[in-house]
């Protein structure tokens, strides 16, 4: 008996330091959007072999709904989308877009994030998709979307940013968790090969990294902090 129990245990350990705890054990929530103490902004390895990013960004004088118009009526072109972050981002399209609406829709950049180019497929979603129940406060602006290449039906990762009002503007806070893998059909992740192997623990560690992550930390702030910059002139412009 006891050499079953043994046994069972090694086995145990060896298929945790491969696959890791389950695949997508720790469901998102929205309860980020409250503070992590400690957790503010910073980047951490899950359990699971998951990366979560967190970011922190105070947008004075912005209000939520300045930031849901930003994405689901104004940007538009490449142009816009220079404007937002000229040093990394480089050009834009939409998929399945309709006007005043970005949920549904995908987002389709050229970007730098660090040093290296992306190209990325940004699917809005609806936020229960990614965070499980959501109870946002009135006048919250949920953002969240899967992520994965423009060039190929992967996805690699889910986002949520969460906008609320604030003294003096609005904070966004923002969650990327990087290597949730799946095949896409259209917009509908897929079981495939692709996402039981990827969704592994040891494929995780090898190919999601620490500075990858933080690259992604550091895009996000300064993102979202030139935004807060021109956000409030460019919407009461556009109010008339």
């Amino acid at each position: 008996m006891m050499r079953w129990i043994v046994g069972g245990a090694v086995v145990f350990a060896l298929g945790v330091g491969i696959f890791g705890l389950p695949p997508f054990s720790g469901q998102p929530t929205a309860g980020f959007a409250e503070g992590e103490p400690g957790f503010e902004t910073g980047v951490k390895r899950l359990p699971n072999g998951i990366y979560e990013v967190s970011v922190r960004t105070p947008m004075p004088g912005v209000s939520p709904e300045m930031v849901g118009w930003w994405f689901g009526d104004y940007m538009e072109t490449t142009e816009h989308y220079r404007r937002w972050f000229p040093d990394a981002h480089l050009w834009m399209d939409w998929e399945n877009k309709v006007d005043g609406q970005f949920i549904g829709a995908s987002h389709l950049v050229h970007e730098y994030i660090g040093e290296d180019l992306n190209k990325l497929r940004i699917q809005f979603v609806e936020p229960e998709e990614v965070l499980g129940e959501v109870n946002l406060a009135d006048g919250d602006v949920a953002l969240c979307a899967r992520v994965g290449l423009l060039e190929e039906p992967i996805y690699g990762g889910e986002m949520c940013h969460i906008v609320r009002n604030v003294e003096g503007g609005a904070e966004m806070r923002s969650r990327f968790w990087l290597g949730m893998v799946a095949a896409r059909e259209g917009n509908e992740a897929v079981p495939s090969v692709i996402g039981t192997l990827g969704n592994t623990y040891l494929a995780r560690l090898l190919t999601v990294k620490e500075a990858s992550a933080t690259a992604l930390l550091n895009h996000c702030f300064d993102e979202m902090t030139i935004l807060a910059g021109f956000l409030p002139k460019l919407y009461a412009d556009a109010q008339g």
